[in-house]
């Protein structure tokens, strides 16, 4: 496992945006699997002892996403992605939001915008992998919004869904 891995997040509460830059030791194909596939997402998207749990996904322009954040109490909170954009294995782009259990939006939400890049293969690696890097924009509609976000842990807590995401990549780079 590369340790020396790009890895950054930066709020800009002047523009209502949170940016994320993350590299991972994995080829892109495996990376944008593992953001546009449920059973991927499920397994790193939430973090620990939190667990994800997709209802239905429907990973197409104009289709959506509807999953919880689960609790290991069984808390649920629900969200929905709705896909606005979607270039593949380069670039997509949804438009989150909270819901209830019902699909009912709570609204404001945010706009995400997702870009992968794959670069050259590194010569230390004896399998001659490229690197993957994501970078996610996350336009809030309300700075409220992201206040309330940044308070709850969203920092701390995708920090970790990216480690369960470079561990997942990792095991899943070994198959």
């Amino acid at each position: 496992m590369n340790n020396n891995l790009l890895f950054d997040f930066t709020v800009d509460k002047a523009k209502q945006t949170v940016f994320i830059t993350r590299e991972f030791d994995a080829e892109l194909s495996l990376v944008w699997d593992a953001f546009t596939k449920p059973e991927l997402l499920d397994q790193w998207v939430a973090p620990k002892p939190w667990s994800s749990r997709t209802k239905y996904m429907d990973f197409k322009v104009g289709g959506q996403r509807f999953y919880a954040m689960v609790s290991p109490e069984g808390l649920e909170r629900w969200a929905i992605q709705k896909y606005t954009s979607i270039n593949p294995k380069t670039n997509f782009k949804y438009f989150n939001a909270f819901a209830d259990k019902d699909e009912n939006l709570e609204l404001p939400g945010s706009e995400w915008d997702l870009t992968f890049e794959e670069q050259n293969a590194r010569p230390d690696d004896p399998v001659g992998r490229g690197t993957t890097i994501v970078k996610i924009t996350i336009y809030n509609e309300s700075l409220a919004r992201m206040d309330k976000m940044i308070e709850m842990g969203f920092q701390q807590g995708y920090m970790a869904s990216m480690t369960n995401l470079e561990n997942l990549l990792s095991t899943l780079s070994q198959r």
